[in-house]
């Protein structure tokens, strides 16, 4: 049976580029500092919780592969 959803590269490069933007949102706040009003809310909430969210994602994917490539454990 062929497997659902994204092959793990795939998952490496969503994972890379999350990472990436969320160091960016990181390096972009650092900078300017932390906006006020309705531009916290974008730059936040929005992209800070795209980001990482898609992070998790991503590094989930990339774990449950792993524990399934490894098969079931014998317990005995």
């Amino acid at each position: 049976m062929a497997a659902k959803g994204p092959g793990a590269g795939e998952l490496y490069v969503r994972l890379a580029i999350s990472v990436a933007g969320l160091a960016l949102l990181i390096g972009a706040l650092l900078v300017r500092g932390v906006p006020s009003g309705p531009a916290f809310f974008e730059v936040i909430i929005v992209a800070g919780g795209f980001f990482g969210l898609s992070a998790l994602w991503s590094l989930r994917g990339i774990l449950r592969a792993r524990s399934a490539a490894r098969g079931p454990r014998d317990e005995a």
